[in-house]
């Protein structure tokens, strides 16, 4: 019906088209500046967004042949609502941040990528020397949550059922006796699971499970945990004596392998004096499960252009090795490449950082920051890779470096 104008991001101006044909231009009405719009391509909202229609598409810029990528939408009353949304979550996730900053000294990507974890749905495996904070951190994140929490330390002797929970017989108040499940702690919404790469495989597998669909099966039943349910895992690099390597298939289950770093000189000295003194730092509540599960479900509605998928599927496909995309290094040292759970990782961790950044739109730099932590723990070296000591956050940045953006 006439001319629309619809508000793109990042440039906040207007696309424009005159009625009936021709392509979408890009510039400030009436005035035409030349920028034509290509490949565009309408997707249907969200159900619980006010507005028409959702478009990526590509731009050509006369004169000098680059072509940019933008994501619009056409203004209304829902649109304001979703930015309000994505303003409700900078501020809970600042105050989160904040009260585990209490607490935790330095490691900020650390911390931001534990809370990825957690609105992302998915779970975290942290990996360091001893002493750097790991389960503190976890314990920390958990008393500014106002939700149940559990800790399993991971030992040899530990049985699945000592994770899951197991059938006993009991005895009613009249006296008649039956069977009934008696929950274990992975019956939690944030399960701790400390030095994980210490139990057995057959213990380690229990959890398979639970991290995948979320249910634990016992005695031919099936039990929901409750949610929101973030397991956070902890092992150590570099004491393999007494362990047993986490097997690919629950690596996969991990959504980011998050390394811990030591500190510096200047964080050292601050642990020194909040640990040592007559008082202890405190954390507050702020969030509780319902308001989790809604910020969970905000990140599901950001939205990516096609050009941002295209682009993660063709990095997870030069990870493996057969693939005419793999850079010469990867061909070379790696065994098995990443899953497409993977792929899936990158975006849903690329969700959490468009709205941490306070964007609706996820951008080719959102990919680029979390491929890493997304894909080294899902890319396996060969024989020699092994050998050499090739850094698999090396070989990813390889990778990055041989997809040109589109």
């Amino acid at each position: 019906r006439g001319r629309r104008s619809l508000r793109l991001a990042p440039a906040k101006r207007p696309a424009v088209r005159d009625s009936g044909s021709g392509p979408w231009r890009v510039g400030s009405p009436p005035s035409r500046n030349g920028l034509t719009v290509l490949q565009a391509a309408f997707h249907a909202p969200p159900h619980d967004w006010d507005m028409n229609f959702l478009f990526s598409c590509r731009i050509r810029i006369p004169k000098c042949g680059l072509l940019w990528y933008a994501l619009g939408m056409n203004e209304s009353a829902g649109t304001n609502a979703f930015a309000a949304s994505v303003e409700g979550f900078q501020a809970d996730y600042a105050n989160l941040t904040a009260q585990v900053s209490r607490v935790i000294v330095g490691q900020e990507r650390v911390v931001e990528q534990v809370l990825t974890c957690l609105f992302a749905g998915g779970h975290g495996l942290l990996e360091g020397v001893p002493g750097l904070g790991k389960t503190l951190l976890v314990r920390t994140l958990a008393s500014a949550l106002d939700l149940s929490f559990s800790r399993v330390q991971f030992t040899p002797d530990l049985m699945p059922a000592d994770i899951t929970g197991t059938t006993i017989l009991t005895t009613d108040s009249a006296g008649g006796r039956g069977f009934s499940f008696q929950q274990g702690p992975i019956f939690a919404n944030l399960v701790l699971a400390d030095e994980i790469n210490r139990a057995t495989p057959k213990t380690q597998s229990a959890v398979l499970e639970a991290m995948q669909e979320a249910t634990v099966s016992v005695s031919r039943e099936t039990h929901a945990l409750p949610q929101p349910f973030v397991v956070l895992a902890t092992q150590n690099p570099i004491e393999m004596e007494g362990t047993y390597p986490l097997p690919e298939a629950q690596l996969d289950r991990f959504l980011l392998k998050i390394k811990l770093t030591s500190p510096g000189v200047s964080e050292l000295a601050t642990i020194l004096q909040r640990t040592t003194g007559a008082s202890s730092p405190t954390v507050e509540t702020v969030l509780d499960a319902t308001r989790v599960e809604a910020l969970k479900s905000l990140v599901r509605e950001v939205a990516a252009a096609t050009p941002i998928v295209e682009y993660i599927a063709q990095l997870v496909d030069a990870t493996h090795a057969d693939s005419d995309a793999a850079p010469g290094p990867v061909r070379e040292f790696v065994r098995y490449g990443a899953s497409p759970r993977g792929a899936q990782a990158i975006l849903l961790a690329s969700k959490v950082a468009a709205l941490r950044d306070g964007r609706a739109h996820v951008a080719f730099e959102d990919v680029v920051a979390t491929a890493v932590p997304a894909l080294r723990h899902r890319i396996g070296l060969n024989f020699q890779g092994q050998a050499q000591g090739v850094d698999l956050d090396e070989l990813i940045e390889t990778v990055l470096a041989s997809i040109a953006r589109p």
